[in-house]
């Protein structure tokens, strides 16, 4: 939200208000990023699934973060953070349902704790205006757009944990490659698909103010590197660890900030720290146990 909120350029000092442009410039970057890696690091072999494969995780992709944004209009953002804290369970959901991932109970388990202590930190941490936006009359249509940017997300990281089951030799730059690849040619036809397009006006700013154009490449650079690491987990741990580290990221924030703002935390907000690591450690200790037993059997083999 930096080329919004707070950055003017010019000497007219106008603001940068195509945020869907960043979208596909971020495509666009990551694509190139994604390519050099692997004729870098995979000597240009590609074992990994068809681009076809990405598709539909491309267009929930695209279409998922969109309708989360869209939901603040409706919801406030701690409102937003506490439906968005299960992020998890419909992972899980979609996992199973869609593709016959199996997980196991105390995996189960695992994620209700997290899920559930987060949750109940955000609604300890609630303040009275927060309350009073959750009688918003449009409030139920920002909980649908988060419920459908839940759905979305769980559908695109069941997706990516298919393909990399079903092609056991994709990478994380693989995946990396064919999600940007779809999401360039969405935000491409969303851009400059039509006469009124925004795309248009985007460039133009970017024209006049060459500065502009600095900043998104930096922006872009960033998302690249994140990424990274995004997809590397995925690929090497599954989309349910992944969002797990990125849920918790969020609550341990929040965990941090409090304390050292000298603000301390009640008793329910202790419980709900006490339920998301009780959850993690767990869920550290089964994937533990389970490379141990993948250990033994390929020794035994």
């Amino acid at each position: 939200m930096l080329f919004r909120s707070t950055k003017r350029f010019g000497p007219d000092k106008k603001r940068f208000e195509h945020l869907a442009f960043l979208n596909l410039a971020q495509n666009v970057v990551c694509l190139i990023w994604s390519y050099l890696m692997i004729k870098i690091w995979s000597n240009g072999q590609n074992g990994g699934a068809p681009w076809l494969s990405y598709w539909s995780a491309g267009i929930t992709n695209t279409i998922g973060p969109a309708m989360g944004i869209e939901a603040l209009k409706y919801i406030s953002y701690p409102a937003q953070v506490l439906a968005k804290s299960s992020k998890m369970i419909p992972v899980m959901l979609m996992g199973a349902l869609v593709y016959g991932i199996r997980y196991t109970f105390p995996e189960y388990v695992c994620t209700l704790l997290v899920a559930g202590g987060v949750s109940t930190f955000a609604l300890s941490k609630t303040s009275s205006k927060t309350i009073s936006k959750l009688a918003n009359p449009n409030a139920p249509l920002g909980y649908g757009l988060c419920f459908l940017n839940l759905a979305f997300d769980g559908f695109t990281n069941a997706t990516q944990d298919s393909i990399t089951a079903r092609y056991p030799k994709t990478s994380a730059w693989n995946i990396m490659l064919g999600m940007n690849l779809w999401g360039t040619i969405y935000n491409m036809i969303f851009m400059f698909g039509w006469p009124n397009a925004t795309g248009y006006d985007a460039i133009q700013f970017c024209k006049q103010h060459p500065e502009v154009a600095w900043d998104i490449l930096l922006y872009c650079l960033c998302g690249a590197v994140g990424q990274n690491f995004i997809f590397l987990t995925i690929s090497r741990f599954g989309s349910l660890t992944n969002t797990t580290i990125t849920t918790t990221r969020k609550f341990v924030s929040i965990v941090v900030s409090s304390l050292l703002s000298g603000n301390p935390l009640s008793e329910k907000q202790w419980a709900s720290v006490f339920m998301v690591f009780s959850g993690l450690s767990y869920q550290i200790y089964l994937k533990w146990k389970k490379l141990k037993r993948a250990q033994k059997k390929r020794k035994s083999t």
